[in-house]
């Protein structure tokens, strides 16, 4: 079962209500949809035609398939795994991890100052330390991806649970990079209550 959420002038977002809350989102630039990270759910296409004709599926992070090559096959449009980059959007992919066992980049659109992290950040319980709005993946906590930093984010959209929009998204994204590593002791001592924590 899924929601919609993170309802931008350009594009949605939409998440499940699983433990982990895949998100996904969609956008639309001059009458052509980008969607990254596709789910399948109820009403998803229907809003993704709503916008405009399917362009493509973008995959920020080689181990995130989830739906997007059954979306991108039955849309008739290709899917970019882990692009360095994509002539002819505005959308411009800021390194974030490129190892043996992990690849991942982040989507920046700088006219919309929007910024789109498959895993780098997210919103759920798991990623965050205490109070931390947002909060890097655990493993990046140690090699925080500085590409993310000064970007002067409006609109922060994860790959796990809901957006932040507004002011608080650089605030977030800053304060994210600036205190993770030194969170990481802050990190672990929650992980019992992120265990018993249904969200």
């Amino acid at each position: 079962m899924i929601r919609f959420v993170d309802e931008l002038e350009d594009g949605f977002g939409w998440t499940e209500s699983e433990r982990m809350r895949r998100t996904s989102h969609a956008f639309g630039v001059d009458a052509r949809v980008w969607l990254i990270d596709p789910i399948e759910g109820d009403g998803v296409e229907e809003r993704i035609y709503a916008l405009g004709e399917p362009a493509g599926v973008i995959q920020l992070i080689d181990r995130h398939n989830r739906d997007g090559a059954a979306l991108a096959a039955r849309l008739g449009v290709p899917l970019h795994v882990v692009p360095g980059s994509l002539p002819g959007t505005p959308f411009q992919f800021l390194p974030v991890l490129r190892g043996r066992w992990w690849k991942e980049v982040a989507l920046w659109w700088p006219e919309r100052r929007i910024l789109v992290c498959a895993d780098a950040l997210g919103t759920i319980p798991f990623f965050r330390a205490g109070d931390e709005p947002a909060g890097l993946h655990p493993f990046l906590r140690l090699k925080r991806p500085l590409a993310l930093a000064g970007l002067g984010v409006e609109h922060l959209l994860v790959g796990h649970g809901e957006g932040i929009h507004g002011e608080p998204a650089a605030a977030a994204v800053q304060q994210a990079l600036r205190t993770g590593r030194r969170r990481f002791p802050r990190w672990l001592t929650g992980i019992p209550r992120i265990v018993r924590q249904r969200y």
